[in-house]
């Protein structure tokens, strides 16, 4: 195991101890202790009581954060005629259609969202093996397969984030930048939070939330707690 640096050993320090903060608590901590030459993103990891490996207990779904991600999402389209126009007026990075398709069969896929039209889907489907591992199929669950490609756009690239539950039963995600104000960190926390509440599966039994842990990216965790965590 590699030497543990001053920074982070302060870090696990002032960390110690502390368990189910309130969101402010934690946000607070965690912001005092990410000093680094970068601005970190606030990550949130949620430990859920659902197997996802059982279709009625998969958990998945989109959230706006009411303050960003604090990150510029490279956005593709899927799309045709006025539809392509559409997305690319709204601010889509990439815009295509079988082009797109042999481009990302070439190993090029320089995006971090995937929207498309429904017509377009044959044309998608045959990507499923590379763009579904990434989590980056369109889905019309989290409105990433629309006709409302424009308003798909605007949503991605102001701030929306996808989430959906690993093997595990984990949800795991970026909700801004450690140098947000710490009230928009915490209302970034409480939305994601909420949103993940309202997506609980018909199949989930007993405790669905488990345990909630908010940390910096290249910090130690903190766990919050979970009844503060949801309400406002």
């Amino acid at each position: 195991m590699g030497k543990i640096g001053k920074r982070l050993r302060a870090a696990r320090e002032a960390f110690a101890g502390k368990e189910n903060l309130s969101v402010e608590e934690a946000v607070s901590l965690i912001k005092s202790n990410s000093q680094t030459k970068f601005d970190q993103t606030l990550e949130i990891a949620m430990n859920l009581g659902v197997d996802p490996r059982h279709a009625d207990q998969m958990v998945r779904g989109v959230v706006g954060l009411p303050n960003g991600t604090g990150k510029t999402i490279r956005v593709a389209v899927f799309a045709r005629g006025a539809k392509a126009d559409e997305a690319k007026e709204a601010g889509a990075d990439i815009v295509g259609a079988e082009d797109l398709m042999e481009q990302i069969q070439n190993g090029q896929i320089n995006f971090e969202r995937c929207i498309a039209t429904p017509d377009m889907m044959p044309v998608v489907g045959r990507l499923g093996k590379i763009l579904g591992p990434r989590n980056l199929m369109p889905n019309p669950k989290v409105g990433t397969v629309t006709m409302d490609v424009g308003q798909a756009v605007k949503d991605a690239k102001g701030g929306q984030v996808q989430f959906k539950a690993e093997k595990a039963g984990v949800i795991h995600a970026g909700i801004g930048k450690v140098s947000f104000d710490e009230a928009k960190l915490a209302e970034n926390v409480r939305a994601f939070v909420e949103a993940v509440s309202r997506a609980k599966p018909a199949g989930a039994k007993g405790t669905y939330m488990k345990k909630v842990v908010l940390s910096s990216s290249m910090g130690p965790g903190v766990s919050v707690d979970i009844t503060n965590a949801t309400q406002g």
